[in-house]
């Protein structure tokens, strides 16, 4: 049946969203073998890949056949930041910032879409303290031009450019755009006052060093994020903005519960070992 393999790929995101991960990637890597230009199947697949923290496995079930899934694809530059998060869990940022300034952003595009994927590459750079040079700069003044305060997902990786590149101005202007948008009635306006007004908050919080701050506005969020959108995958900068903050205020009983938590999750993660032996450190001292 035409077609048939987009059924599929929706199917299998949905069942990795939910946490069936065999049936998942079963279903995705059909889809990807009948069709090896459906980008949602592989996506599917790679974020299986991703929950699992089947690192290795993700990089080569992205690298075996990229002409595939990039050409004419609207959804290539999210999956190349797929490929990019397997780089950035083992630890491997030279290959992250390589796929940030070819594939991912070279082109410095304004479409919402790519802006979020290239504000995510770059943050959790900078939460292991990564120099990323001069490009905040030019992705934040490309924030500038889209409208804030209309979708709270976004506004949340406007403002890690923002604190980024350090535009104070832009950065005020957002918060006071969600809270003209959170009077309203609208789905949005939910989503901004539960989620992404908070979570804004917290990230501008986090780039003034201000880390106990932030982790008093995310640890409530945590468990209601889904609301504002988002996958598994794209949420999880929100625990690791709360890991790092916690570390950073040397809160060591909230660090090891979280790096705990995170380790069980996730026990073949480079970075989960990572931040279990940081936050060991810093109860020792």
């Amino acid at each position: 049946m035409p077609g048939y393999h987009a059924m599929l790929g929706m199917q299998a995101f949905g069942l990795e969203e939910m946490g069936d991960y065999v049936r998942a990637e079963q279903l995705g890597r059909a889809a990807v073998d009948m069709e090896p230009r459906d980008g949602w199947a592989q996506h599917a697949v790679a974020h299986v890949m991703e929950m699992q923290s089947r690192q290795r496995d993700g990089i080569a079930w992205m690298q075996a056949n990229p002409e595939a899934w990039t050409r004419e694809s609207f959804l290539q530059v999210h999956n190349w930041w797929h490929l990019a998060l397997f780089h950035y869990d083992l630890g491997e940022t030279d290959a992250v910032l390589a796929l940030y300034d070819g594939p991912i952003y070279s082109v410095q595009s304004t479409m919402a879409l790519n802006m979020v994927d290239a504000s995510a590459v770059l943050w959790r750079l900078a939460l292991g303290s990564v120099d990323v040079g001069d490009r905040w700069a030019a992705l934040a003044a490309n924030w500038r031009k889209a409208g804030a305060g209309l979708y709270a997902f976004n506004d949340a990786h406007a403002m890690m450019a923002f604190v980024g590149a350090g535009f104070d101005a832009p950065a005020l202007a957002l918060l006071e755009a969600q809270r003209e948008a959170m009077r309203g009635s609208d789905d949005n306006a939910a989503f901004t006052r539960d989620v992404g007004h908070p979570l804004t908050l917290a990230i501008k919080a986090f780039g003034e060093g201000s880390y106990t701050e932030a982790v008093r506005l995310i640890r409530p969020i945590r468990s209601i994020s889904h609301r504002f959108g988002g996958s598994h995958a794209q949420r999880d900068v929100i625990d690791l903005t709360l890991i790092e903050a916690a570390l950073r205020a040397g809160d060591g009983a909230l660090a090891r519960a979280l790096t705990a938590e995170r380790s069980m999750a996730r026990p073949d993660s480079p970075l989960s070992a990572l931040f279990v032996r940081r936050a060991a450190d810093l109860s020792e001292n």
